[in-house]
């Protein structure tokens, strides 16, 4: 059964399109005209630019594209859509986003507090890791998406932490101690391990795990998130098996191993990153040492 019957308004979500591009808009006024309000303002690069633009498309891709109606009914576009809104998403926007910006945000007192104690390496790796392991318990997944109001808190409580999780990785703020080579490379592969569990359950598990996936009532309360009920009603569907010809259990074990592989392949990318820039920094010293014995040897001459 093809899934334009939920109409134009499930599939697209022209709303959140629209949030978006005020988002984007806003982002380019401040970034531009608007900077004249910040200290020590900077021009918006290409690349950072890039990046926002990037980050805002694949975000709309996830959420407001048919792939988010797919991610309700099938768990290999959810764990798809969770693998980008967490390990891409975020690294992105805290690239893309100027520091200048990002500083006064950051020393606001409601965050200041809480962001400086959520992002500290070895508490980001738990929190994060923590809760996203923590969804995936059964009785909680069906639990959250069923209800729209606990779902959208998860969402956006999820997307802090992994915000919180890559800020020692990757954010560029001038003065800001981060992790050096050798802690960063410790630091992705821990987030790769504690990862792991989560994916492990939905890989190896025998059985359905999850009513919204498996139950045809607990599918359409589910369905609710992104679909009108009247909508629903009218159709009168009875599961999402009729719209995918995989069992069950075959889908849920293809979500758990996309999860996984999107993981490597993005702590796989920000890994080679890590050590370029190793390899760059020795270079830079060594041709230091260099040049330091050269103008040493030169003056005893």
């Amino acid at each position: 059964m093809p899934i334009r019957i939920f109409g134009f308004s499930a599939l697209w979500s022209p709303y959140f399109l629209a949030v978006l591009l005020v988002i984007t808009m806003l982002f380019f006024w401040v970034t531009t005209k608007g900077r004249r309000h910040f200290q020590n303002s900077e021009p918006l690069t290409k690349r950072q630019a890039l990046l926002f633009v990037s980050a805002v498309v694949i975000l709309y891709m996830i959420k407001g594209s048919p792939l988010d109606l797919l991610g309700h009914i099938m768990m290999t576009y959810h764990m798809l859509q969770m693998a980008v809104l967490y390990l891409v998403v975020p690294p992105l926007f805290i690239k893309a986003i100027p520091w200048w910006i990002w500083r006064p945000v950051m020393t606001l007192p409601i965050i200041k507090p809480l962001f400086s104690f959520s992002s500290r390496p070895l508490l980001a790796l738990i929190l994060f890791n923590g809760l996203f392991s923590f969804y995936h318990i059964p009785l909680i997944f069906d639990f959250v998406k069923m209800n729209e109001v606990f779902h959208s808190l998860y969402t956006v409580m999820l997307f802090f932490f992994a915000v919180c999780m890559w800020w020692p990785l990757v954010n560029e703020q001038p003065g800001e101690k981060g992790l050096d080579g050798l802690k960063k490379v410790g630091y992705i592969f821990a987030n790769g391990i504690l990862l792991t569990p989560a994916c492990a359950l939905i890989i190896f598990a025998s059985a359905p795990l999850y009513a919204t996936y498996s139950d045809g009532t607990a599918w359409l309360k589910a369905m609710e998130l992104c679909v009108p009920s009247s909508t629903l009603s009218s159709l009168q569907l009875s599961g999402p098996e009729l719209f995918s010809n995989m069992a069950v259990v075959e889908d849920q074990k293809t979500g758990g191993i996309v999860m996984k592989v999107v993981q490597e392949i993005v702590f796989g990318v920000v890994l080679a990153q890590v050590f370029f820039e190793w390899v760059r920094k020795e270079e830079k010293e060594a041709d230091k040492l260099t040049e330091a014995a050269l103008a040493r040897h030169n003056k005893t001459m």
